[in-house]
C-alpha cells in the first residue's frame, strides 16, 4: 500500500526524476577515468603501436571502441531496474557461464602470453574469464545473501557455498597463472560476506589462511612464483631480466617529479617499458604528468569509491547493498594492487588500472558494474516523496 502511494504521489507532482536520479558525481567520476584513460592509452602506446602495426593511432581507435561499448552497457545498467538480476536463473546461468570459460583456457582456445594463460581466443575476439569471474561472484553473494539475510551468520548454510563456489574459481584462476586476479577475487568475496554480517572472527581466520597459502605457494612451489618472489625482493638485482619491467616502471615515476615531463613526452614508453599502455600505465602518467597528475587520478577514484559506499550504504534492501558493495570492492583492491606493483611494495603481477588501463574485457565490466551501481542511486529512498506519501496515507 506504500509503495503504491508513493508512486501514485510521484506521478501526481511529477518527482520521479526525484527519486530516480542518478549519482551525479559517480557519473561524472566514470566518465572521467574512461576519459582520462582513453588519453593515456594514446599517450603510453604511441611508439608501441609504431613499432607493432605501424600506426600511431591503432591503441587509441580501439580503446575508443572499448569506451564507446562500455559506455552503452553503463547506459544499459542505468536503465534495468537493477532488481532484475535479482534472479536464480540468471545468477546460476552467470556462475555457470563463468566456469565454463575458466575451464576453456585450458583448452587449445587458450591463449598464451608471457608465460601465462589467461585469455580465450575466438578469431579477432579476446575474452579474460578471471574479469568476468569477477562481476559473477559480486551477483552471485548479492543473490545468495539476499535470499536469507540471516544465513551468511551460518558456516555450513551461508558461508560455505560461497567459499567452494570462489575457492573454484580461484584455483582455476592461479593455475593460469593470475594471482592478482585471484587475490581480487577473494578480497572481494570476504569483504562482501563481512558486509552480508558474516562475524568478523572468520575474516581473520580466512585472511590468515589466504596470507599462509600464498607463502606456501611461493616458498614451496617454486618455479614461476618464486622467481616473481625474488624479483619483487631485489629488482635492480634482476634489472636486465625479470626485474625488468618493475625497474624501469620505478624509473619513469621518479623522473616525473612534481608536474611531469609534460604530456607525451615520456622517454621510457619508447620501446623501453614493455606494453606500457596495460599494467603499468600508471609509471607513464607518472612520468608525463608527474605527482599532480597521479594525485589527480587517485582524487577520482576516491570520489567514485565515496559515492559508490555513499549510495550502499543508503540503498534499503540486501540485493543492492551488496551489488554496490561489491563494485566499489572490486576497484579499491585493484587500484590498491597496481599501485603497490608500480611502486614495487609487493609482486608484479598482471593486476589492470580501473577505467585507465587497455583492456576491453575489464572496461566494459566496470562500466556497466558503474551503471548498475548508478541504477541502484536512482531508488534510493527520497525524504520529501516519504513524507508526502505519510500525508496521502
Amino acid at each position: 500500500m506504500r509503495s503504491e502511494t508513493l508512486e501514485t504521489i510521484k506521478q501526481k507532482n511529477g518527482l520521479i526524476d526525484q527519486i530516480k536520479e542518478v549519482d551525479f558525481w559517480m557519473l561524472t567520476m566514470t566518465i572521467a577515468l574512461a576519459m582520462y584513460g582513453l588519453i593515456m592509452v594514446f599517450s603510453a602506446s604511441y611508439y608501441f603501436s609504431i613499432n607493432e602495426n605501424g600506426n600511431p593511432f591503432y591503441y587509441l581507435i580501439r580503446d575508443g571502441i572499448w569506451v564507446v561499448l562500455g559506455t552503452a552497457l553503463m547506459c544499459f545498467g542505468i536503465v534495468v531496474d537493477y532488481r532484475t538480476w535479482n534472479n536464480k536463473v540468471l545468477i546460476l546461468g552467470l556462475l555457470g557461464v563463468c566456469f565454463a570459460l575458466l575451464l576453456l583456457v585450458f583448452t587449445p582456445l587458450g591463449h598464451t602470453a608471457n608465460n601465462a594463460t589467461r585469455w580465450i581466443m575466438v578469431g579477432p575476439i579476446t575474452i579474460m574469464p578471471g574479469e568476468i569471474s569477477k562481476m559473477g561472484m559480486i551477483f552471485f553473494i548479492a543473490w545468495f545473501c539476499a535470499e536469507n539475510t540471516r544465513k551468511i551468520r551460518s558456516f555450513t548454510r551461508g558461508m560455505l557455498p560461497i567459499l567452494v563456489v570462489a575457492g573454484v574459481f580461484a584455483a582455476m584462476i592461479i593455475k593460469q597463472p593470475n594471482l592478482s586476479t585471484a587475490i581480487t577475487l577473494v578480497g572481494i568475496v570476504l569483504v562482501m560476506m563481512l558486509v552480508a554480517g558474516m562475524r568478523w572472527i572468520y575474516i581473520f581466520v580466512l585472511t590468515g589462511a589466504g596470507v599462509a597459502g600464498t607463502l606456501a605457494l611461493i616458498m614451496f612451489k617454486g618455479g614461476f612464483w618464486q622467481e616473481r618472489f625474488d624479483t619483487f625482493t631485489h629488482p635492480f638485482d634482476y634489472a636486465a631480466t625479470s626485474g625488468y619491467q618493475i625497474v624501469q616502471g620505478l624509473q619513469a615515476l621518479g623522473s616525473g617529479g612534481l608536474f611531469g615531463v609534460g604530456l607525451g613526452k615520456s622517454v621510457t614508453k619508447s620501446l623501453y617499458l614493455p606494453y606500457p599502455h596495460n599494467d603499468f600505465i600508471l609509471a607513464i602518467i607518472g612520468e608525463e604528468t608527474g605527482y599532480l597528475g597521479v594525485l589527480l587520478l587517485l582524487v577520482m577514484y576516491t570520489v567514485f569509491i565515496w559515492r559508490g559506499a555513499s549510495i550502499a550504504l543508503r540503498c534499503r534492501d540486501e540485493f543492492g547493498l551488496l551489488i554496490a558493495s561489491g563494485t566499489v570492492l572490486m576497484v579499491a583492491i585493484q587500484v590498491v594492487l597496481n599501485l603497490l606493483v608500480i611502486t614495487s611494495s609487493m609482486p608484479a603481477t598482471g593486476v589492470n588500472l580501473p577505467f585507465v588501463s587497455y583492456g576491453g574485457n575489464a572496461l566494459m565490466i566496470f562500466m556497466f558494474m558503474a551503471g548498475v551501481v548508478l541504477n541502484i542511486s536512482r531508488h534510493l529512498p527520497n525524504e520529501q516523496i516519504e513524507a508526502m506519501a505519510e500525508v496521502a496515507e
